[in-house]
């Protein structure tokens, strides 16, 4: 019924930039809150950003300032854009409606050198 389809993770140098597309289907992402997770080996998913109904943002401490987490409504897609990577920002990372389990496949990310 519900479906997310992460893409856009890559290998990058520290420093480089990535930008994550979320295509939702089965769900309308503007009447949710939308959110990207990460988990990366041996840790806990974490959050890293979430988008309000209402269009406010949140953010993890550790890529606040970093990261930007976006919408299309018409194109019913959420996006991340992540600039200064590290490489402490490997992991895989998926969206999700907040607080559900709408879990795909995601998306890996890793950052070295």
């Amino acid at each position: 019924q519900v479906q997310l389809v992460e893409s856009g993770g890559g290998l990058v140098h520290p420093g480089g930039s990535l930008r994550l597309s979320c295509a939702a289907s089965g769900i309308i992402i503007s009447n949710n809150p939308m959110a990207w997770y990460r988990q990366a080996p041996g840790k806990q998913r974490e959050l890293v950003a979430k988008i309000n109904i209402g269009g406010s943002t949140n953010y993890a401490d550790s890529v606040k300032g970093r990261f930007t987490i976006s919408r299309d409504n018409a194109k019913n897609t959420v996006y991340l854009q992540m600039n200064g990577l590290k490489p402490e920002d490997t992991a895989v990372y998926y969206c999700n409606a907040w607080r559900r389990n709408f879990w795909g496949q995601g998306t890996q990310v890793t950052v070295s050198s």
